[in-house]
């Protein structure tokens, strides 16, 4: 959808200035909470005089934990409800319109980005397009909602345990997180300065690739032959039995393409993952406490509640969460040595109804995290794609990790899997 909108405008089929008029009509009656800000003046003036280059003219919603010049960043949050417009934007929104493309919206996101859902906000819940009544999932939940309801054709997230994957899965669209690092997070609201990552949501694998090949200024190479892994232990399981039928059927189509599959054991699994809560926890609070000492009630209770058990943290704990980290990492990387990408379901539920913390047993918020967050701790890149939903129900999303290679390899497994 990316690359042909963007022809399609390149080569005046399509007026910029009527198409961005379009959108910001959609997006100005969009009844999915997903839009905090509209920035229709200058989308306008833009479209009117569109900058060169491959998104020239192509309209973008941006996650509101990212700055934008002209726009105030308030994170979800009523503790930043008076923050000035931001002085400039974001390296990464700078990319986009140096590309342009042309910055329509700020989207919703789930408050300072602490929590998976989408459903805990100033602003109150985004709703999934498929079911508004369910949750998009979070962090970047306006960015996968607006995709998913088909008002933009890309939109920036950020991801540091989930949060552009496991929406992208929930709504049914596509999120990468690429590399730790391999998009600048500065003029970016830190919720975990290292696993903090800048991700993508688009329709569909191409658009991604597209949108890739913008950021990275590179072309894919062509794939060898594929190792497929696929962890196999117990905490690699989706409770939902419809998300593990998805992560099957895109490892049988690979292996039907020539890919050797092979079957994994991570025993270090758990014990890094317990690392996360430390590490995101110490950060995120060393972040807030001065705010939250003197604004507590601006926060929501969640995200209090989040917060409030690393006030007593020692720097000890800190350290040794870390150290941890880089052991454990580096036995997760020994283990996956021998595989290009594993495939694996990107959740454990599919959406879940706004406001529900426990469903058939499960606590949401873990079941919507457990399968990404080894891969911020990792850094390794990563992509959740829409998966066969084999009882025609709620989106399922299918995860590509890259283990050996990198993001236009990971976007290149991902279109196998989807273009049956």
């Amino acid at each position: 959808m990316l690359r042909s909108l963007a022809a399609r405008l390149a080569s005046g089929e399509l007026d910029p200035v009527a198409h961005v008029q379009e959108v910001l009509e959609r997006l100005a009656a969009d009844p999915f909470n997903a839009v905090v800000a509209l920035d229709a003046d200058r989308a306008l003036a833009e479209a009117a005089r569109p900058r060169p280059g491959p998104l020239s003219g192509v309209p973008v919603g941006v996650k509101d934990l990212i700055d934008v010049a002209g726009l105030p960043t308030r994170c979800g949050s009523a503790v930043l409800a008076d923050a000035p417009p931001a002085a400039a934007d974001a390296p990464v929104v700078a990319k986009l319109r140096a590309a342009g493309a042309i910055v329509v919206a700020k989207l919703h996101t789930h408050e300072f980005a602490y929590g998976p859902t989408g459903d805990v906000a100033a602003t109150g819940p985004a709703r999934n397009p498929h079911d508004p009544t369910r949750i998009t999932g979070g962090s970047s939940s306006g960015s996968a909602a607006a995709v998913a309801a088909g008002y933009l054709p890309l939109a920036l997230g950020t991801d540091t345990g989930a949060s552009v994957r496991t929406p992208a899965a929930l709504c049914g669209v596509v999120g990468l997180k690429p590399r730790f690092g391999a998009l600048p997070t500065d003029g970016v609201f830190p919720l975990s300065e290292s696993c903090d990552h800048v991700g993508l949501l688009t329709p569909d694998v191409d658009s991604a690739a597209f949108a890739w090949e913008v950021f990275s200024g590179e072309r894919p190479v062509p794939l060898g032959r594929l190792r497929v892994g696929v962890p196999v232990d117990e905490y690699w399981w989706a409770y939902d039995p419809v998300l593990e039928d998805a992560a099957a059927i895109a490892v049988a189509q690979l292996r039907d393409d020539g890919a050797q599959v092979v079957r994994l054991r991570t025993p270090m699994i758990e014990e890094l993952a317990a690392t996360y809560t430390t590490i995101v926890g110490s950060e995120a609070y060393a972040t807030h406490r001065r705010w939250l000492a003197a604004h507590p009630d601006d926060y929501q209770p969640a995200t209090r509640a989040r917060l409030a058990p690393f006030a007593d943290l020692k720097a000890t704990s800190y350290i040794a969460a870390q150290r941890a980290r880089r052991r454990l990492v580096a036995e997760l990387a020994r283990a996956c040595a021998d595989v290009d990408v594993l495939v694996l379901p990107t959740t454990q539920l599919r959406a879940t109804p706004i406001g529900a913390e426990v469903v058939d047993g499960h606590v949401v918020g873990t079941s919507l995290l457990a399968l990404t967050l080894p891969f911020n701790l990792a850094g390794w890149p990563a992509v959740s794609v829409p998966g066969p939903v084999s009882d025609g129900g709620l989106p399922a999303g299918v995860q590509v990790v890259g283990v050996r290679v990198d993001e236009h390899a990971v976007l290149q497994v991902a279109a196998r899997i989807t273009a049956r």
